[in-house]
């Protein structure tokens, strides 16, 4: 895991580059990776921009970098 700062952002490497969400295959930017606690722990969640500008998050182990 990727140290976290006390804004609770994690510095994910893959910031502002093009990252792929493996679970539905949208790609955009990687804008923020942050973490939530739940009941069973904490969830790590990925903030993706595409070029329309609509964000949505999905699990950050579910992002890899895009292809160019």
């Amino acid at each position: 895991m990727n140290p976290v700062g006390s804004d609770g952002y994690e510095h994910h490497p893959l910031l502002d580059t093009g990252v792929r969400d493996i679970a539905s295959r949208g790609e955009g930017v990687l804008v923020a990776v942050t973490h939530e606690l739940h009941s069973h722990g904490t969830v790590r969640i990925a903030d993706i921009r595409p070029a329309s500008g609509v964000e949505w998050t999905t699990a950050a182990d579910n992002i890899q970098a895009a292809r160019p």
